[in-house]
């Protein structure tokens, strides 16, 4: 058999060897150094057979990182061996642990356990230290095949690696992988020895899971870890891990009293608090603002729609499985607002239309309702009750691209307002052969094509992704990249034939013939609930001055400097502004550090001489840290602040 090389050379091997068979081939150096192989692009370890004919490309201890999926997987066979040994230590026998199953994850591994008793979290330390000794053991990993009957008799008291095994279809390889005394069922693939896995790793956490996810199986223990080629990125991704709890909006959404989720109104259904009401109010008026300069007009739509509407829509049965049980009113059936688009449709349906009066741009923060199972629910971002910033556009067909590239230029001015530069840009197009989508082929072709069009026209980097589309039409997604680096699908924008057939919706052209418009349906924030639980984690609860629920905190030195505080924060209220007053008994200091705590952007300190000169003492916080002016004149300050409310900045 021959293999080939990534510059074109072939290698003569002996019929069933190894990617480490081809590294000692070309030089014992690279047999000494290699870690993993790809062949076609997919990782292999080094003891697994290679097919004849196969494009081969080794992984050497110089970029230890290539194969990290390799590295977590085996850390994760070492802690299984090292959880043996633990409890082996406290007298347990061998085969009092069970083992479920293993796999390599996103930055780590978990593993399921059956334990004799529980594993607590104070004693993954010494876990930690068992692992360490067993990879300076020096230990081989071995690959063998085996029998069904071999592989049920290795594991006669495990009942989880027999189901595993029993569900194995016949002819499929049974292949099991050692390092010591360390045997587990297991595909693979692993590093060739233990001694070359990286040290710079860490165990997490450990939690409950259900045997195969299905809850009428037992519970078993999973233990998650996490690993790193390197102790730097290893350092780096805890750091983010403690940013992103410092960070959490729903520590951050309490802490800034913005909204509470309270379980007499309902899991999933948030309650916006006054602070918070303020920050949505500041989104919904960019907006609103944004919208009225390109030709938008407002409407409202109930919360219920009859069930005939979404029947005709297609959102029911479509997406049954994420709607609330319909409602039955008299001899009708009716059901929570899933979607906003159908109710527009009927708006626009309301009157006949021309084609002079096309585009009609509809838009309407409107609250929709979907069912997400509890266990998935999370904070702001993932609800039952939701506001989306949506609008239907109407348009003719030469009107598409312009309307298309205007929601485009938009969608990328709100979000670079918030900071969020760091966009890539995704096409959602159908999946070939799929029946989750309605509507003509040659709709969707068209469709598809004019949004890559319209992306490349404004020169956009962007992927095509194969079942992304919504079952009515493509879609162009705006996934951002937040402080922590972490990814959040924001804006949509969607073109639709589809809606406007199903609804036999249509505008009288200029030739006195009815025709069908073209349905652009987008949405630049999403949701608002889930748009400003990233903004908060984004921020950290830092809101500029325009988005801060409280803007200004006036703080005297003394009782006597109240009545002076009261008339600038009047002063300030009058211009539009939200200042307040801290008129208790508190030290100044103390009274500085509880507006720091509560994340107010711009204090303002008043005492005798500041009252004497109409002047304040200015402690502002900025992403650098905090900024102080004294003898700030009033009038001056009371302009800037204004003008940095009203521009956004």
């Amino acid at each position: 058999m021959h293999v080939i090389l990534p510059d074109g050379k072939q290698l003569e091997l002996a019929q069933g060897a190894t990617a480490l068979d081809a590294a000692k081939a070309i030089g014992p150096r690279l047999a000494q150094d290699a870690l993993a192989a790809t062949v076609g692009g997919d990782l292999v370890d080094l003891m697994s057979p290679l097919p004849d004919g196969a494009h081969i490309s080794l992984i050497t201890k110089k970029n230890p990182e290539a194969a990290a999926p390799l590295f977590r997987h085996s850390l994760g066979h070492v802690m299984s061996q090292a959880v043996g040994e633990f409890y082996r230590a406290k007298g347990y026998p061998a085969d009092a642990v069970k083992r479920g199953v293993g796999p390599s994850i996103e930055n780590g591994w978990y593993q399921d356990f059956d334990l004799p008793e529980p594993l607590k979290e104070e004693e993954l330390p010494e876990i930690e230290k068992l692992m360490r000794e067993i990879i300076g053991r020096n230990l081989d990993f071995s690959r063998r095949e085996v029998s069904k009957a071999e592989g049920l008799a290795q594991f006669p008291h495990d009942p989880y690696k027999q189901e595993l095994i029993e569900g194995l279809p016949e002819g499929e390889p049974i292949t099991f992988y050692q390092q010591g005394d360390y045997v587990d069922l297991c595909r693979g693939p692993h590093f060739p020895n233990t001694g070359k896995l990286p040290m710079s790793f860490k165990l997490m956490s450990t939690s409950g899971a259900y045997w195969r996810g299905n809850e009428k199986n037992p519970i078993l223990q999973r233990v998650y870890g996490v690993a790193f080629a390197t102790q730097k990125e290893l350092d780096g991704y805890l750091h983010a891990l403690e940013e992103a709890k410092r960070r959490d909006h729903r520590k951050l959404g309490k802490e800034l009293e913005l909204f509470t989720i309270d379980p007499l109104v309902g899991k999933g259904l948030p309650l916006w608090l006054p602070n918070g009401t303020v920050l949505r109010e500041e989104l919904a008026g960019f907006l609103k603002e944004q919208q009225f300069k390109r030709g938008y007009q407002g409407v409202i739509t109930p919360n219920i729609g009859n069930l005939d509407l979404y029947r005709t829509s297609g959102h029911y049965p479509y997406y049954s499985e994420s709607q609330f049980n319909p409602i039955e009113v008299d001899d009708e059936q009716y059901m929570l607002k899933p979607m906003n688009c159908p109710h527009h449709v009927r708006i626009y349906d309301s009157k006949p239309r021309s084609y002079r009066d096309l585009p009609v741009r509809l838009a309407e923060f409107g609250t929709v309702y979907r069912y997400e199972q509890s266990g998935e629910l999370n904070g702001l971002t993932r609800v039952r009750g939701f506001t989306q910033d949506d609008a239907h556009i109407f348009c003719r067909p030469d009107q598409l691209k312009k309307e298309f590239l205007d929601v485009l230029d938009l969608t990328v001015l709100v979000l670079g307002t918030f900071g969020m530069t760091d966009v890539r840009f995704r096409v959602g197009v159908r999946e070939q052969g799929s029946d989750k989508y309605v509507g003509d082929e040659a709709n969707w072709a068209l469709a598809e094509q004019q949004i890559i069009e319209a992306v490349e026209e404004v020169g956009l980097p962007y992927t095509i992704e194969p079942g992304d589309a919504a079952f009515y039409g493509p879609k162009l997604d705006f996934v951002v990249k937040d402080v922590l680096g972490r990814e959040w699908q924001l804006g949509t924008i969607q073109v639709d034939y589809n809606l406007p057939e199903r609804f036999d919706i249509s505008y009288v052209g200029e030739d006195g013939q009815e025709h069908r418009p073209v349905m652009i349906h987008r949405a630049p924030f999403g949701s608002i609930e889930r748009f400003t639980g990233i903004l908060i984690e984004h921020y950290a609860g830092d809101f500029p001055l325009w988005l801060a629920p409280r803007q200004v905190m006036i703080i005297p030195i003394a009782d006597r400097h109240n009545a002076y505080a009261e008339t600038l924060r009047a002063e300030l209220h009058d211009r539009g502004l939200r200042a307040e007053v801290d008129d208790s008994s508190n030290r100044m200091q103390a009274k500085v550090r509880t507006a720091e705590l509560s994340k107010i952007p711009v204090m303002l300190i008043v005492g005798d001489q500041e009252e004497a000169g109409r002047q304040v003492s200015v402690r502002e916080r900025t992403p650098e840290g905090l900024k102080e002016r004294k003898g700030v004149g009033f009038d001056e300050l009371k302009t800037e602040l204004l003008e940095r409310y009203k521009s956004r900045a």
